[in-house]
């Protein structure tokens, strides 16, 4: 069996979470999204795990199902703030948990460290190694995995709080860490050009924090398995067995890929942001430096752009199918324009997913007009420009004309535009 997982997602219970996030909606829209597995997302909220274990039950093999069938694995956020090596520190990672019960000895343990009630997404004190031995030692099948990590605040290898390393992070304990999250502001051929990552498993998620089809699933893992169990997906995450590909938004759509300052509107690739010693040019404030540039700084010399090292697992880089809807027509995401265009296309074909990676053309006309059914194409192969995002803005996908390109190698200032999901940390 073929499944899209989505092992990243949140619940009601975390901050700057819709307060409708709930098992039932998750449900729908995952199925609508055309996503077949999602983390149970915040199993340390004491209310969240509640509902959960009273909606949800587990087959014996690391899979809960909803009434209806529908598969969770159980998994959390967490957020760390510590000093390491003279440096402050705030990593957020996933933690992926075999059965209720290492749930409730995970919980059990964070709550010697603080509370778990407040958020869904607590913060903790303690180091990542702390983390990580203690985890050890209540299952070693508990995965944990770097989430979003390149992202500018929170990611490992983050700008402002990361490392240069894994081993930098963890020191001797490296080797227990299998994969990272490349979040939605780096993709795969990104992080091909950082050696010691050949070993790394990529795991991509949606870290959606509504559930929304341009949020759930608008980055997902593709696992071939011959049953669904906890078992196969921790061989998927730890030797990319079954690991057939993943999906990705293109990283110039996610809120942290240039360096920029949002106040200011001002944004830049790494090379203006060089120019200007990652100084705004307008205020004199230091901008927040993008995934891009940190990925520049850290990788291999002989690792050009386009580099591809052997058993990489392929990507698909995709826009959400209501993106491309709203961008194309002039209406917001959210409208009941945009949602008249979706509906139809789901209920030609069924989900999300076989819109976007398997209508074939000539059917998409039967459905919409001719200029979204070639947008859609476009967008499978992977064509259509992003104007980038930076300093906690999305990027934009540039449908109906846009400026960036004629103002490369410049300081360039986008128009003020509504911000979308800003309230979102990711």
């Amino acid at each position: 069996m073929r499944t899209i997982a989505d092992l990243h997602i949140h619940s009601s219970y975390s901050r700057a979470c819709s307060k409708d996030l709930s098992l039932e909606n998750l449900e729908k829209y995952a199925r609508i999204k055309g996503v077949g597995l999602l983390g149970t997302g915040d199993f340390t909220h004491p209310k969240w795990v509640q509902e959960a274990r009273a909606k949800l039950k587990e087959d014996g093999n690391g899979i809960l199902y909803s009434s209806t069938g529908f598969p969770f694995v159980w998994q959390t956020e967490l957020s760390l703030a510590y000093t390491q090596n003279g440096r402050g520190r705030r990593i957020h990672y996933i933690i992926l948990a075999p059965s209720g019960e290492v749930v409730g000895q995970i919980t059990e343990f964070l709550l010697t460290k603080g509370r778990v009630d407040y958020d869904g997404r607590p913060i903790f004190g303690m180091s990542s190694i702390e983390l990580l031995d203690e985890l050890m030692r209540v299952s070693s099948d508990i995965e944990l995995i770097p989430a979003h990590a390149w992202t500018s605040w929170f990611g490992v290898f983050g700008s402002e709080s990361g490392f240069d390393s894994l081993k930098e992070c963890f020191g001797d304990k490296a080797n227990k860490i299998h994969a990272i999250e490349t979040g939605m502001s780096s993709d795969p051929a990104m992080n091909w050009r950082i050696p010691w990552l050949d070993d790394i498993t990529l795991t991509s998620n949606s870290d959606c924090h509504s559930y929304w089809p341009w949020r759930m699933g608008r980055e997902a893992n593709v696992i071939e398995m011959k049953e669904l169990s906890y078992k196969n997906i921790l061989a998927a995450i730890r030797e990319r067995k079954g690991l057939v590909e993943t999906v990705e938004t293109p990283p110039s759509y996610g809120k942290y890929h240039f360096d920029g300052h949002r106040l200011c509107n001002v944004v830049m690739s790494p090379q203006e942001s060089l120019q200007h010693k990652s100084i705004c040019p307008k205020c004199g404030s230091k901008m927040t430096i993008g995934v891009l540039s940190r990925v520049e700084q850290l990788a291999a010399k002989d690792r050009l752009e386009g580099y591809a090292p052997k058993g990489r697992v392929p990507f698909k880089s995709l826009i959400p199918l209501s993106e491309i809807i709203a961008e194309l027509n002039g209406f917001p995401v959210a409208s009941r324009k945009t949602w008249q265009v979706y509906n139809a296309l789901i209920e030609k074909f069924g989900n999300e997913f076989n819109v976007l990676l398997e209508a074939e053309e000539n059917e998409l006309k039967k459905a919409v007009d001719e200029k979204l059914a070639a947008a859609i194409i476009k967008n499978r192969e992977g064509k259509i420009k992003v104007e980038p995002g930076y300093d906690g803005v999305y990027g934009k996908p540039i449908l109906n004309g846009g400026n960036r390109s004629s103002n490369e190698g410049k300081i360039t200032t986008p128009a003020k535009r509504k911000q979308k999901g800003l309230n979102e940390y990711f």
